[in-house]
């Protein structure tokens, strides 16, 4: 069995519906190792040959724009069947498409995103990590609140992230991948004028994953200079220690071809960078270029995994 990857419909009341149904049709020649996953009523609009499992009521329709109670519930259910199909066997990957978080809390989802579902359902330590046309991302620490930082910080979580940032930037054909860490503070502490944790914690981890990462720079980087060293070429992947000073730069260069990937799981996920969007859903105006880049980097990453 050549196990495929799901794709979720995401809230089939925002624009993930309408995006993935536009590359299914651009894509019919390449589709057979696609299997969507969505409610009954947005199936029958799929190109023909096209391999699908319907979630929800039949007689669900969704507004586009309109999010609903039963819109989440069908946007869960999709999820739970991706992630079971994963440990069953039957997909190698998922990639997911945006759900609204204010919605799903409504029903009862316990969990922050997406990327803390899979991790729940297939057991690991989850990395989330970004890459878009020009930058390529991961962050230590995610939807926390920034004063909780400093305390999450850790030569473990540190380790998982920079492992992350290297099978990423090995999954996009970079063999020897130079990474870069973003300092805590500004400046990287300047040495401990402007704050201690780099110079005494940070850095000297860096010193000893050095032998398992050879192109890790030992010392923390200033986060306002590192991500334009990144553009010039002098990195392959940041690995940044908070949400907004990653996703910043980020979606400032790559806002419509950023991919978000959950890293450091049991099976592949990949989802595009971007949000259900309710205020244009279903108005043709949604683009559809982080999705089709979110496809082709779950497809690299399984790759790379089969090859070991």
């Amino acid at each position: 069995m050549n196990p495929k990857l799901a794709i979720t419909c995401g809230d089939p009341a925002g624009v993930g519906p309408e995006i993935i149904a536009s590359w299914l049709r651009d894509h019919e020649s390449a589709t057979e190792d696609v299997v969507v996953i969505g409610p009954g009523s947005w199936l029958e609009q799929m190109p023909a040959g096209v391999a699908s499992i319907a979630v929800g009521l039949a007689e669900f329709v969704a507004e586009p724009g309109r999010p609903t109670g039963e819109g989440a519930l069908v946007a869960l259910a999709a999820m739970e069947l991706a992630a079971q199909g994963c440990r069953e066997g039957r997909f190698a990957g998922v990639v997911t498409g945006p759900v609204s978080k204010a919605e799903l809390a409504k029903i009862g989802y316990p969990f922050p995103g997406q990327t803390e579902f899979f991790a729940d359902r297939w057991g690991g330590e989850p990395v989330m990590a970004f890459s878009g046309g020009k930058l390529r991302m991961a962050l230590v620490t995610w939807h926390v609140p920034l004063c909780e930082v400093p305390q999450l910080l850790g030569p473990q979580l540190l380790h998982r992230t920079i492992a992350a940032a290297d099978e990423l930037a090995r999954s996009e054909s970079v063999e020897a991948p130079r990474i870069a860490v973003c300092g805590l503070n500004p400046h990287a502490g300047e040495n401990g004028l402007l704050g201690q944790e780099e110079r005494d914690f940070i850095n000297p981890t860096l010193v000893k994953l050095q032998a398992e990462f050879p192109g890790l720079v030992t010392n923390c980087q200033p986060g306002d200079t590192v991500f334009a060293r990144q553009l010039r070429g002098e990195f392959d992947v940041i690995v940044a220690l908070y949400h907004d000073q990653g996703l910043g730069p980020l979606k400032t260069v790559d806002f419509d071809e950023a991919v978000n990937i959950t890293l450091g799981l049991p099976f592949v996920r990949t989802s595009p960078d971007h949000g259900t969007a309710f205020g244009i859903a279903g108005q043709g105006r949604a683009r559809g270029t982080s999705f089709a880049n979110a496809v082709n980097l779950a497809r690299r990453l399984i790759q790379r995994r089969k090859q070991g």
